[in-house]
């Protein structure tokens, strides 16, 4: 398996571990990446693109992907209540897309949820973002409803968790 830039990648040779403040410039490069794709489909820039890294790096609510020495994906997750998880942001580095990275972030996920006690894990896209709504039913998330939040048409997921 390799990235985009050539450089093989082992799908096993990676940790995922709390984000620190020396992630966030790589964190940040890889939200405006990875949501570029978005720009001419939607009116106003995707969510993500705008987030404050920062404080979710200081809250302890962002986990890295990393490999060989280079973060390559992060999950943003907030807590909602005592039975709920949010999904609130992941992205993988465009270049290392297709490696599985999004599928072991999405699976820490559901391990953090468990650890704390959360029955399911809650998760939002655009409505534009047909990639994610396809994707996400194939981790076994269910569509629960849609609405319009801070100018963002939201399309709502949930998993219940076993």
């Amino acid at each position: 398996m390799t990235r985009e830039d050539g450089e093989a990648i082992a799908p096993d040779a990676f940790c995922i571990r709390p984000a620190e403040e020396r992630d966030r410039a790589a964190i940040e490069n890889i939200a405006q990446s990875a949501y570029a794709v978005y720009l001419e489909r939607m009116d106003i820039k995707p969510f993500p693109m705008i987030d404050d890294y920062g404080v979710h790096i200081r809250n302890g609510n962002i986990l890295v992907l990393e490999a060989a020495g280079r973060v390559e994906g992060y999950v943003v997750l907030l807590p909602r209540d005592k039975d709920t998880l949010l999904l609130d942001n992941i992205a993988v580095r465009p270049g290392s897309r297709g490696t599985g990275y999004g599928r072991a972030l999405a699976g820490c996920a559901e391990e953090k949820a468990r650890s704390l006690g959360c029955r399911r894990i809650q998760l939002y896209t655009n409505e534009v973002m047909t990639e994610n709504l396809a994707w996400y039913p194939r981790l076994g998330y269910t569509e629960s409803h849609r609405c319009v939040e801070k100018g963002y048409r939201r399309v709502y997921f949930v998993k219940t968790l076993l």
